[in-house]
């Protein structure tokens, strides 16, 4: 499946280069699952590459099963490269879960991959039983996932990422989550 070319723009302020550490990236973890154990997930749903971490270690927090499906709108991984707008979503080694999906990623850039992946799974799964959580969300994005720790406005990496070349700046402690 593919989205449109037409995606929203993410911001990128050049001022910093964000870092997730990793302690903070354990809190933000425990502040999900607490906002969504309400919700009962029965499965958990990591959008590859990025969104496996975050997946995993939720569903092994809130004790159910992790799966992974395949997403990808960058050629690579370069700092600040710009989203093409089109997603191209692989579900097929995904076995058709089980009652309430949360899909998790490690941000909402543009909000296309979200919306590609959310879609793809509705064809599936009833859409009401799809909940979606990141660790971050771009300030440009015009979907908002269900809940996410960050606002960003600049580039960020992930704990399980390599460390650019360049300074980082770590993101604050979370206390909290936010909702759209």
């Amino acid at each position: 499946m593919t989205s449109g070319p037409n995606s929203p723009q993410r911001i990128f302020e050049g001022r910093r280069i964000w870092c997730v550490t990793a302690p903070a990236f354990v809190t933000a973890i425990r502040l999900i699952a607490d906002a969504e154990r309400a919700f009962e997930p029965d499965t958990v749903v990591g959008i590859r590459r990025g969104g496996a971490p975050p997946a995993s270690a939720l569903a092994e927090l809130m004790d159910v099963p992790c799966a992974h499906v395949a997403a990808r709108h960058n050629a690579s991984d370069q700092i600040a490269l710009p989203a093409t707008g089109r997603v191209g979503v692989d579900i097929a080694g995904l076995r058709r879960p089980a009652g309430r999906v949360l899909l998790v990623d490690d941000i909402c850039g543009s909000g296309a991959t979200l919306d590609a992946v959310g879609a793809a799974l509705a064809r599936a799964l009833d859409p009401e039983l799809v909940r979606t959580a990141t660790l971050c969300r771009n300030v440009g994005a015009t979907t908002s996932p269900d809940v996410w720790v960050w606002d960003v406005a600049d580039w960020t990496v992930f704990p399980w990422e390599a460390s650019p070349s360049v300074p980082v700046q770590p993101l604050p402690m979370p206390t909290e989550v936010m909702h759209p």
